[in-house]
């Protein structure tokens, strides 16, 4: 290895500074540098191995983004914005039965006139959680994504409990309460963990 491919090197490492996979990473770059020198007779210059690899540091920041990125992470942030959700519908459901602003009946008024819309969007969101968390783990996210539904779907299962076992009065959420309403929501809740597959199968074709 010529000098020119000991500094791309060198560089590479300062880059990666602390990353926890840092020495499989130079590894890897090292046997890539061996393959492009065997690919010709001459020795390669550093603007060449740049131009073949990229630049270290926009490597190093690549590597440091994907470990940012962790199922732990990942998982959670979809049962935060989940919750975020029900918390938000439950604080507008209480200042609208509470008190007496021109604003929230307007907005409970548009919102109970767009449930069914309301519904695709909170099942695309379902898909999008399949999506990303396929994209970004590939065959690995299987387990993470069965977990993450579980626990995403904690929420919307103790709302149902409450409500048709009226611990919320029905009377809060007319006119939606009927029976046609009913069986939608059980319907689009049986379809959240087909439509979170079928994201998760297309983020891991992404990811290949």
């Amino acid at each position: 290895m010529n000098q020119e491919a000991k500094s791309f090197l060198e560089k590479l490492a300062e880059e990666l500074d602390d990353h926890p996979d840092k020495a499989s990473i130079l590894a890897e770059y090292d046997a890539h540098i061996y393959e492009i020198e065997q690919e010709s007779d001459e020795e390669s210059s550093y603007a060449i191995l740049v131009e073949r690899l990229g630049d270290p540091e926009e490597i190093a920041a690549l590597w440091k983004q994907e470990a940012a990125i962790t199922p732990k992470k990942t998982q959670w942030l979809f049962v935060v914005l989940n919750i975020a959700v029900f918390i938000g519908g439950a604080l507008l459901t209480i200042i609208y039965h509470v008190f007496d602003w021109n604003w929230t009946e307007l907005l409970w008024e548009g919102l109970t006139e767009a449930a069914l819309v309301i519904m695709v969007i909170y099942t695309l969101f379902w898909g999008l959680l399949g999506y990303e968390i396929g994209k970004e783990f590939g065959e690995a996210g299987r387990k993470l994504l069965k977990k993450t539904f579980i626990i995403c779907l904690i929420p919307n299962l103790v709302l149902m409990y409450l409500v048709i076992f009226k611990f919320i009065p029905h009377e809060w959420f007319e006119p939606l309460i009927s029976l046609p309403f009913i069986l939608t929501c059980i319907i689009f809740t049986i379809l959240l963990y087909p439509v979170s597959r079928l994201g998760y199968k297309w983020g891991r074709k992404k990811s290949v």
